[in-house]
């Protein structure tokens, strides 16, 4: 399936880019996280599972398991803090 993803703060400076469109095989958010971690480098530094990142799906805040569907927009963003 076609999905949009998004990428916001330090992990938009890491990879070089806000978005692309990528065709998946993943079925939730975790799978398309591990299939971007698979492309290494930059992918594997910034979004490795021990790292702290958040995800949304359609712009609402989601953990892994949250299922993809044909035309979605995922996003990865890491932590916010305020002060």
């Amino acid at each position: 399936m076609k999905v949009t993803v998004k990428y916001f703060a330090s992990i938009r400076e890491a990879l070089g880019q806000g978005s692309q469109t990528l065709q998946t095989q993943a079925a939730d958010v975790g799978q398309l996280r591990a299939e971007l971690i698979a492309l290494g480098g930059a992918y594997a530094e910034c979004l490795a599972q021990g790292k702290a990142v958040r995800m949304a799906l359609d712009q609402n805040l989601v953990d892994a398991s949250a299922i993809l569907h044909e035309g979605c927009e995922v996003a990865f963003f890491p932590p916010v803090t305020g002060g």
